[in-house]
């Protein structure tokens, strides 16, 4: 139920408007400025409803006192009985939102709240909307940058820069919708580790950062980072199945205000600094920053269950390894280079979609088909990746010991004829031996 803290002198007056409003509002009554601003200050109420001409402080100056103290602008209808045009011109010029004239009827009155509040409602609406992240709800870049602009400069607390470890792998695996799901989930993660009064916010993509007010120990980063690492692998495996392996994980870069420093930019640098080392070092896990030669502390070490786990990127269904173009690369550079030591034949093989024929079918909808079939068709140890919007590449290992290229190429064929997409779409091929 909305508040109304309600400020007028007469006691008559006071208790007839409390009358006309409290079985709509709860009420809170007020018989002097001061009295008001203490119970304002107790019950921050929705808006106030004030007497225009009070012994000691006006209405006027109630007003700019309470925004003067809070710093923003608190709506503010004034009664009067003063009929002057400048009386009211004077009001809205300070701030006012609306003006009564006593005496008043009680339908009038509800009328004239209720659309102050509506309006109200709005603009934190738009506001809430123009600084929020539409995605995970938190804050979004800019307005992150703001507010902790702003505590950094007064608050002793705890600057993290998180990082959500292996994320392009959903994407690439799973697609962006399941990857959005994960960005929801994670997001909600970070809230259970923070109270409400902390700061949160999302940066972009799998970045986020946080603010936890009155933190400076080690041991409570250290909590959080075992909470967000062991709470991101059960959402996923909810999202995505029990057999997920994707290796998803946080890492946490941590700098303590005000021990170092008090500027954003400057504490920014510094955590993002302590992330780095803990990227370097294994990720999933976190580095509180020290003045040591500007570099961070890491102050988890993996074990080597959890060694495996991280290197761990691969699909454990059946079916080719998926994996996004530069770690594609990687795998066919090693493959290059060991082409001679084990005596094995790799085929790569660049596949081509192309339209034949004009249909409702899009092209991104037959790219995700295409990368399925490439996926269930091939083996667990040839690996395949997608180029572009039409063009995808594989590395059919062990090529001449179990298929050759052509009996690879018709399996894709014959799949590919059982997907709707075939009937608006074929692919080109061409091949050759990577050692060749």
């Amino acid at each position: 139920m909305k508040k109304i803290l309600i400020v007028d002198d007469m006691m008559v007056s006071l208790m007839m408007t409390e009358n006309m409003l409290a079985d709509h509002y709860k009420t809170f009554c007020a018989s002097s400025p001061a009295e008001a601003m203490q119970i304002y200050r107790q019950e921050l109420p929705d808006m106030v409803l004030s007497d225009l001409r009070m012994p000691g402080m006006s209405g006027y100056e109630l007003q700019i006192q309470l925004q003067e103290e809070y710093h923003e602008v608190i709506p503010f209808m004034f009664m009067t009985a003063d009929h002057s045009e400048e009386t009211e011109s004077k009001g809205f010029d300070n701030g006012a939102m609306d003006f009564i004239r006593k005496p008043f009827r009680p339908d009038v009155l509800l009328r004239r709240v209720a659309n102050i509040l509506q309006t109200v409602d709005q603009i934190k609406s738009l506001k809430k909307n123009a600084s929020t992240d539409q995605l995970t709800g938190l804050l979004n870049k800019a307005s992150s940058q703001i507010e902790l602009t702003k505590l950094c400069k007064k608050a002793l607390g705890a600057l993290m820069m998180i990082d959500l470890d292996s994320f392009k792998l959903v994407n690439d695996i799973h697609g962006h919708a399941m990857g959005d799901q994960v960005l929801i989930n994670f997001a909600d993660i970070l809230r259970s580790a923070v109270r409400p009064t902390d700061i949160l916010g999302r940066l972009g993509g799998d970045e986020f950062v946080a603010f936890c007010q009155g933190i400076h120990d080690e041991q409570s980063i250290a909590a959080k980072s075992k909470f967000i690492n062991e709470r991101i692998v059960d959402a996923a495996k909810r999202l995505m199945g029990e057999d997920m392996n994707i290796p998803l994980g946080a890492s946490i870069g941590c700098v303590f205000v005000p021990m170092n420093g008090t500027d954003f930019a400057d504490l920014y640098q510094k955590a993002d600094k302590a992330l780095y080392g803990v990227k370097q070092n294994g990720k999933h896990g976190y580095g509180i920053f020290t003045e040591d030669e500007g570099e961070s502390e890491i102050s988890e070490l993996a074990n080597l269950d959890q060694v495996e786990m991280i290197l761990n990127e691969r699909n454990a269904d059946e079916g080719a390894f998926v994996l996004p173009f530069e770690s594609f690369r990687t795998v066919y550079r090693f493959l290059k280079r060991t082409r001679g030591i084990y005596g094995k034949t790799t085929c790569l093989v660049v596949f081509s979609l192309v339209r034949h024929k004009d249909g409702a079918a899009n092209l991104k909808d037959a790219a995700e088909q295409f990368a399925s079939v490439l996926h269930t068709t091939f083996r667990a140890g040839d690996v395949i990746t997608q180029n572009g919007n039409n063009q995808f590449f594989a590395l059919l290992t062990n090529a001449d010991a179990y298929f050759n290229v052509k009996s690879a190429v018709q399996r894709v064929s014959d799949n590919w004829d059982k997907m709707e997409a075939c009937r608006y779409f074929t692919f080109n091929h061409e091949w050759k031996v990577l050692d060749s």
